[in-house]
């Protein structure tokens, strides 16, 4: 980056004018640091980005394969992007351990698509939460095709007991990228209720994950 006016060196102008003004393969390539031989910083950053379809993927389980594709990015850096991104759901999260999930809905959405939007098959998960409905564990049970899904409510009860959960919130994502629930997502969030209800655990809500959007069954009165 010794080519770049000094004023438009990441850094610099990280320092000069916020985090903010930075395009996203400036930030990366903060953390980068350095380039390879005819690859420089930046490039390697933006290679990064689109091979991760942007940082959402870097938050996704599929990201430790993307990033060992990516010539030059080594063992080392490979494993900071990696904590960065785990450093990033653990703030989420941490909101959500200490307070009520429902003192503020959106956060436990933007907790739920970090963790399971831009999946290419769909997934189940299940947030398990105490009796003054704060986060104890989440937790993604089962994984199907681009289209379904298995979901077992004996496995979901029995992982309820065990984390001696109050309650839960349901959710899983659409592949398609639509978060419009279907009939089959109010068929199974029913049939889950009732199983959890048997040994006294409450289905507070079912999320459901498109690309950049999420729609609540409990919003949507489908409950």
């Amino acid at each position: 980056m010794k080519h770049l006016p000094t004023d438009q060196r990441p850094r610099e102008k990280l320092l000069a004018r916020g985090p903010a003004a930075l395009a996203d393969a400036e930030l990366l390539a903060l953390l980068l640091r350095t380039g390879t031989a005819g690859h420089g910083v930046l490039d390697m950053a933006q290679t990064v980005i689109d091979r991760c379809d942007g940082f959402a993927g870097l938050l996704q389980p599929e990201a430790r394969s993307a990033l060992a594709e990516v010539r030059g990015l080594g063992p080392a850096k490979q494993a900071e992007l990696l904590a960065v991104a785990e450093i990033a759901r653990r703030a989420v999260a941490q909101p959500l351990r200490e307070r009520p999930v429902f003192d503020s809905p959106q956060r436990v959405k933007d907790f739920l698509a970090l963790q399971l939007d831009g999946h290419g098959q769909e997934h189940f998960g299940v947030m398990f939460l105490d009796a003054q409905h704060r986060l104890l564990r989440f937790d993604i049970l089962f994984s199907g095709t681009l289209t379904q899904t298995s979901v077992y409510p004996r496995e979901v009860v029995r992982l309820a007991l065990r984390h001696n959960a109050a309650a839960v919130v349901l959710a899983h994502n659409h592949p398609s990228g639509v978060a419009e629930p279907s009939r089959a997502d109010e068929y199974l969030t029913q049939t889950l209720a009732s199983a959890l209800k048997l040994v006294d655990v409450r289905v507070l809500d079912h999320i459901v994950v498109g690309r950049g959007h999420t729609v609540s069954l409990a919003e949507r009165g489908l409950m």
